[in-house]
Order: C-alpha cells, then sequence, then structure tokens
C-alpha cells in the first residue's frame, strides 16, 4: 500500500488525523548548537570562516577569492544555454513579473478637519539576499527559486539583490544558474551555502556586505540559521517541506491525481500529499495509479517514503465536508479536481496557493503561471501568505500636527499618559498648549 486510507465525515474525525500530522510538524532543534556556532565563527572570521566552512562542506580548493562571482564568468557560462531554454527563461520570469507588479502599493495620505495630516510612507529596504540551494552536489539547481525570490524584490524597488548559492566540488556554478543571474541582472552573486552563506548576508563580512531582508528556502541548516537571525534581518518566512492536498470528485482522472501527489512525494520524505475524495471508486484507482507510477520515478525511494509516512487517501461523503477538512490541515498548496472548482472555492479559506480544474497542476504555479511559488506550509497558511512584493517593502507611520490640534486634543493626550504613569509623556504635550508658547 503506497499510503495510509483514511475517512473525514464531521469535525470529530479531525483529531486522530492532527494527531497524525502533528507528529510532522515537531521541530528539530538538533542542529541548532551547529548553526549556532557557524553563525558566531563568520560573524567573529567573515571571510575566513566562510572558506573553512566551504572547502570543508562544498569545495576542497576554495579561496577567498572564489566567494565573488565576477560579471565576465555570468556572461560567459550563460553562452551554453541554448536559445530555446534561454527564451523559456524569459518567458517565465515575464509572467512572474507581471503578477507580482499588481501587488505594488502606494503611499497615502489623509487630512481631517482638525488639521492633521496622517499617511503611511511606503519605501522599499535597500538590500535583499536570496539563497537558492544547489540541489543535489550543485547537479539540480533551483532556478525557480532564484526567479521566484528576485523577481517580487526588483519589483518592490530594493537597491541591490545579493544571491548565494552553494558551488559544486570543482567550484564552478550551474550554468542554468549563472544565466538567470545575468537575465534578472542581479547585482551580486556569491559562491555560499549553507548556514554560512545565511550568516555572511545578515551579519556581513569583508567581501559580502550585510543585508536587511533574506528570503528562499534551503535545508535544516539553512531555516535554522534564518530563524536564529530574526531581528537582525527580516526573512520571508520558516517554510517546512512541501505539501500538496487534493480536492477530488468523480470527474477527476485517476492518473493525473496520482501524478500530482507524487510531485510534491518526489521533494522530500517529510513531503505530504493528500487526496480527499468525495468518490469512493476513485480512491482504489489513484491508489493502483500511485503503486504504478512511483516505479517509474527517479527519486521512488524518496517519494515511496514520503507516501508510506505522510501520503493518504481520504474518503469524504460531501465537498463541503472535504473543505472543512482542508481549512483544518491549510496547505500549502491546494488543487481542485472537481467539476466545479470556481463554486468551489468559495468554501476555501486556508491555503497557501489554489489550483483550478483538471487542467491545472501545481508545477503550473511553480515554474510559469506568475504567482510565486514561496508559500506557508505546515498549517500557517491559517495566518500567514505567500512571499510577495511586500516581503521587501516597509511601512512609515507619518504624522502632522499643529497648535489648533494640540489645544484641541493636548489634554486628553496628556491624560491618557498620567494614568500610565508616564509625566514626562504628558508634560511634552502640555508644554505645547500653555499660553503665550
Amino acid at each position: 500500500m503506497p499510503c495510509r486510507e483514511l475517512t473525514y465525515s464531521s469535525p470529530a474525525d479531525w483529531q486522530s488525523i492532527r494527531q497524525w500530522l502533528d507528529k510532522r510538524r515537531k521541530p528539530d532543534f538538533s542542529v541548532e548548537k551547529g548553526v549556532r556556532e557557524i553563525l558566531n565563527q563568520v560573524y567573529q572570521h567573515g571571510d575566513d570562516a566562510l572558506v573553512d566552512y566551504s572547502r570543508q562542506f562544498d569545495c576542497p580548493d576554495f579561496t577567498a577569492h572564489d566567494i565573488c562571482v565576477p560579471k565576465s564568468e555570468i556572461q560567459h557560462r550563460t553562452a551554453e544555454i541554448p536559445a530555446k531554454d534561454k527564451a523559456i527563461l524569459e518567458q517565465a520570469v515575464g509572467n512572474v513579473r507581471k503578477f507580482h507588479e499588481q501587488q505594488v502599493q502606494r503611499s497615502w495620505w489623509q487630512s481631517g478637519s482638525d488639521c492633521a495630516i496622517l499617511g503611511q510612507m511606503i519605501r522599499p529596504v535597500e538590500r535583499v539576499g536570496l539563497y537558492v540551494p544547489g540541489g543535489q552536489s550543485g547537479t539540480t539547481p533551483l532556478i525557480s527559486s532564484m526567479i521566484m525570490n528576485a523577481v517580487p524584490a526588483q519589483v518592490a524597488g530594493v537597491d541591490a539583490v545579493a544571491v548565494v548559492t552553494p558551488p559544486r566540488r570543482d567550484g564552478s556554478l550551474d550554468p542554468y544558474l549563472l544565466a538567470m543571474a545575468e537575465l534578472l541582472e542581479v547585482d551580486e552573486l556569491y559562491r555560499l551555502g549553507s548556514a554560512w552563506a545565511i550568516a555572511a548576508l545578515a551579519l556581513g563580512t569583508q567581501t559580502v556586505p550585510a543585508v536587511d531582508v533574506i528570503a528562499g528556502p534551503g535545508n535544516i541548516h539553512v531555516t535554522t540559521a534564518k530563524r536564529l537571525l530574526v531581528g537582525q534581518v527580516g526573512i520571508d518566512m520558516i517554510a517546512g517541506p512541501s505539501e500538496i492536498v487534493i480536492l477530488a470528485d468523480h470527474t477527476a482522472n485517476a492518473e493525473w491525481v496520482a501524478a500530482d501527489m507524487l510531485s510534491q512525494a518526489e521533494h522530500d520524505p517529510l513531503a505530504a500529499s493528500i487526496l480527499i475524495s468525495t468518490d469512493a471508486d476513485l480512491i482504489p484507482q489513484i491508489k493502483s495509479a500511485l503503486t504504478r507510477q512511483l516505479t517509474e520515478l527517479p527519486r521512488v525511494d524518496t517519494a515511496r517514503k514520503s507516501l508510506a509516512d505522510w501520503g493518504a487517501l481520504v474518503y469524504t461523503p460531501s465537498l463541503r465536508a472535504g473543505a472543512t477538512l482542508i481549512n483544518r490541515l491549510a496547505p500549502e498548496h491546494l488543487e481542485l479536481c472537481v467539476n466545479d472548482p470556481w463554486n468551489t472555492l468559495g468554501m476555501i479559506r486556508n491555503a497557501g496557493a489554489v489550483f483550478l480544474g483538471h487542467h491545472c497542476p501545481e508545477p503550473v504555479g511553480d515554474y510559469f503561471a506568475g504567482p510565486n511559488h514561496v508559500l506557508p506550509t505546515m498549517g500557517t497558511a491559517r495566518f500567514a501568505s505567500g512571499l510577495s512584493v511586500d516581503n521587501f517593502m516597509k511601512k512609515t507611520n507619518i504624522i502632522s500636527t499643529n497648535c489648533e490640534y494640540l489645544r484641541a486634543h493636548g489634554p486628553a493626550i496628556a491624560r491618557l499618559a498620567s494614568l500610565e504613569g508616564l509625566e514626562a509623556h504628558a508634560r511634552s504635550v502640555l508644554q505645547r498648549t500653555t499660553e503665550g508658547t
């Protein structure tokens, strides 16, 4: 059996499902001590620490000269990319940029009859650091991660975007990553990986200037470093393993649904793939399709363990009951493989991204359509949103009042300060309301 089979008919069934998934949400603090040591070494020794860690884990011949990738190398290596692939990359970037341009907010002002002018000034942060995983020994770089993180930062108007990505054993970077850096006109590119890359971005070194916000996915060492440095810098989110929930009715195609579940299962042994179906006959069809398709995957061992531990085929008596379960799960990705997805969408409250209809699989959003694929995981879609232009903007409150405003409201303001025992606050207002001043 590729994964467990469950039933959800009412909120009473939620308890057992939650207990199962809570084991997946259990935080792993085993690496924290080691990550703290890495952060401390980078803080104290800067580039020397970056070189030492890079030699130990990535490239044995790494030197300080190798940290920064020169523009000439980017241009030289990107010439290796076929023209067809370049066109695809350009189209994907264009789609993502067009979508995120709709997210830009504007500063605003309002004035009232009491002579006050109030508003909010919206400005981008100055420097952003992006982490781009290199995959297995740098052989499967997450090109899409560079797109999804760099484009909203650029649309926000940040002054500089710095990208860190781990080098391959020979010190090189994948030419497709370099091509994407050139296409996006990334300001700075560094050969750095894991927790020491995050430390360099947050704390700064002789070669890597510190940034204001860090975004981008990574393994547990990267995620732990980001979590420990919150407050020193802003971050996008604390992301967990990938997950997908598929709501399917009798119109769903079992082969397609199985393929969609496996698209997440191949990510990570902790990835979760959950089908919720109102059609009891569909479930054994999907089970059979999973078993067959699983053996055809290069990452069969990863996908098999993911399905066995965190996969589920759930029967539910109605779409409304299924939507109730979805809202409790608050999944990162949600596919509505049902006859009327737009009507069903109205029942959904909690999801990172929703894919509507039988011809809209999750990879459409991962790579190409335009919305961001950096999404809240592990149930955090209950209160969190996907990466957007807002992650790279900050809002400054603006207040302008005059003497008439203080004469009218000063006593009330001073009284509120006095109630909190802050007499100096009260006096700073009252001094301005004194006659003859």
